[in-house]
């Protein structure tokens, strides 16, 4: 995969996530921010730091980013989420816009 393919995702704890592009332009913020014209450092450098999102966090919003490519046909699948990430995913999903 081509670096100008991928994007860089950085947890609080400075944890790089390395997620091809269509995954990410699942979110609705990120696909705005790595797609906006002008000198921006996330269009320019290809990643985003969340220093609110903690990596586990993070983790589950890019598994769910290629969960919702492979089943964005409509074929109904559960998307498991741990019980004591609920809250700061449900936070995560909110301001990313998924």
């Amino acid at each position: 995969m081509r670096k100008e393919d991928t994007v860089k995702l950085i947890s609080a704890e400075g944890f790089e996530f390395v997620i091809d592009k269509k995954a990410a332009s699942v979110s609705n913020t990120l696909r705005n921010m790595l797609s906006s014209s002008g000198s921006f450092t996330e269009t320019q450098l290809g990643e985003v730091k969340f220093p609110e999102i903690s990596t586990p966090v993070l983790e589950k919003v890019c598994q769910y980013f290629y969960w919702s490519l492979q089943f964005a046909s409509g074929k109904e699948t559960e998307f498991y989420i741990e019980p004591e990430i609920t809250l700061e995913l449900m936070m995560a999903a909110n301001y990313l816009h998924t």
